[in-house]
This record gives C-alpha cells, sequence and structure tokens, in this order.
C-alpha cells in the first residue's frame, strides 16, 4: 500500500493537497522537513501516532529552511489547531490534544479552518 494519500476535506470533498505522504516510523518522525530545501506547493507530511495528546504531537523548527503550516486533528480527523511555524523557533503544540499532524507551505492555513474534518483515505497516484 502506498505511504502517499490525498487529503480532502469531508464535508465538500475539496482536494485540499494531492499529496500527502504518511510518516508513521520513528525515524520518519524525527527527520520530519529538517533540511529539505523546499516542498511542492501540492505536498505536505502527515504525522501519524497511535493516540491523542500534546506532548508527543509538538514540533520544533530546528534545522528548517522554510516557515511551515502545522495543523493538527483529533483521532477523527477533525481540525483542533493550525499555526504558523517559523524556522529556528523551539516549539510549537496544540492547545488541546491531536493524534495527527501535518506540515505543509503556509498557504495551508487559509484552505483548512478549526473544525474541519479531513480525510486521508483515498491512495494518491
Amino acid at each position: 500500500m502506498s505511504d502517499w494519500r490525498v487529503l480532502r476535506n469531508a464535508k465538500n470533498g475539496k482536494v485540499i493537497l494531492a499529496r500527502v505522504r504518511l510518516c508513521k516510523s520513528f525515524w520518519c518522525h524525527f527527520r520530519g522537513l529538517q533540511f529539505v530545501p523546499r516542498l511542492p506547493a501540492d505536498e505536505g507530511l502527515l504525522f501519524v501516532t497511535d493516540h491523542e495528546g500534546r506532548t508527543h504531537t509538538a514540533i520544533h523548527m530546528f534545522f528548517m529552511f522554510f516557515n511551515i503550516a502545522v495543523i493538527w486533528l483529533d483521532a477523527s480527523g477533525k481540525v483542533v489547531d493550525k499555526k504558523l511555524a517559523k524556522v529556528w523557533r523551539p516549539a510549537y503544540a496544540p492547545a488541546v490534544p491531536a493524534q495527527y499532524f501535518l506540515e505543509a507551505n503556509t498557504d495551508l492555513l487559509q484552505r483548512v479552518q478549526l473544525g474541519d474534518v479531513l480525510t486521508f483515505d483515498e491512495v494518491a497516484q
């Protein structure tokens, strides 16, 4: 099965990101987008954890070359927080517990609202 998914708004079916790479392993979580020179506009990285929480879904921005949008989702896929994460900042954490978090280009912040439900079941081609 592919590690790439399509991220959609569950209410209207609109594609939010055409290609989202699932990040489930320790090494993927460890590396994230560190040292990545740029990210295509239609791609993101979706971090998958095994339960909801605040501390294990926190991120840092060390060794990043560009600002990113971070979207936190609860276990049902509902957007519970979103932030602009700036390079070389020590930490960003969701305001409430989350199970998933998405890192993508900053324009994502305008396309996703708190309370939106996002799906990522469809495999990207």
